[in-house]
């Protein structure tokens, strides 16, 4: 799938994200220590992601 245009600039995406990927929100739980291996995957936490 291809970005629009607007969203690319000379060194990639330039616009911030707010809503992260399953596995983005699982990696910034980890770090965080709210989330260990074999839980739950569905249903997660709400994340901000980290500047």
């Amino acid at each position: 799938m291809s970005q629009h245009k607007s969203l690319q600039g000379a060194s990639g995406i330039v616009v911030k994200r707010n809503v992260l990927k399953r596995f983005e929100r699982v990696a910034i739980l980890k770090k965080r220590g709210q989330w260990k291996e074999g839980e739950r995957v569905s249903g997660l936490r709400k994340t901000k992601p980290d500047v």
